[in-house]
């Protein structure tokens, strides 16, 4: 029997995102708030992996003073070792604007570094850490906690009823289409909205 894969609905993922940034990108923003905001919409909106995220350099995002319009996955980050490109959406771009301008200029990031780092210090964030975080504030925002994987899971789910499964596993960088076919299965919203149609 295949295991259901466990997402978020929209209304979740709006609670989620409201706790982690309750306004709507002010002209200043806690350094801690951007870094969190950006690492859990390129889970969400981008599909990373945790392990992807925590090695993602400022390069990667923000380049020669712009927001990057297509993420490159490094070979090198990938889980697979093979290279994948994710355009970006329009709030995740914005949302890396913000981290640039409150987060990235500061003195712990100077040079080409990693992007997402404990607040005051230069070392990187760790998968450890950035699981705590998203599980403290799914916690507060809906009334339980998520792992990392699920806000990729969303992110798969919420492309297969837009596309073909051959571009969500480009965008996954699943080497295998069986690993996709998991997105392939109905869900009870799947369920219920087809009952609700006849």
């Amino acid at each position: 029997m295949t295991k259901t894969i466990q997402t978020l609905t929209p209304t979740e993922c709006q609670k989620l995102l409201a706790y982690i940034c309750p306004v709507n990108y002010p002209g200043l923003m806690f350094p801690r708030t951007c870094r969190n905001l950006t690492m859990i919409l390129l889970m969400l909106d981008a599909g990373l992996r945790v392990g992807e995220l925590v090695q993602l350099r400022v390069s990667d995002l923000y380049l020669q003073g712009s927001p990057v319009t297509t993420l490159c996955v490094r070979a090198e980050i990938s889980k697979t070792k093979v290279e994948r490109n994710i355009p970006i959406s329009y709030r995740l771009m914005n949302s890396i604007v913000v981290c640039e301008e409150n987060c990235w200029r500061l003195p712990q990031h100077c040079g080409n570094g990693f992007a997402f780092k404990l607040c005051h210090k230069r070392n990187p964030i760790t998968i450890r850490q950035v699981q705590r975080i998203l599980a403290r504030a799914s916690l507060s925002a809906i009334g339980r906690k998520i792992h990392p994987h699920i806000l990729r899971h969303t992110f798969a789910t919420r492309l297969m009823a837009k596309t073909n499964i051959r571009v969500v596993q480009q965008l996954l960088g699943h080497k295998s289409i069986t690993s996709t076919q998991i997105y392939t299965h109905p869900n009870s919203t799947d369920l219920r909205e087809a009952i609700n149609a006849i």
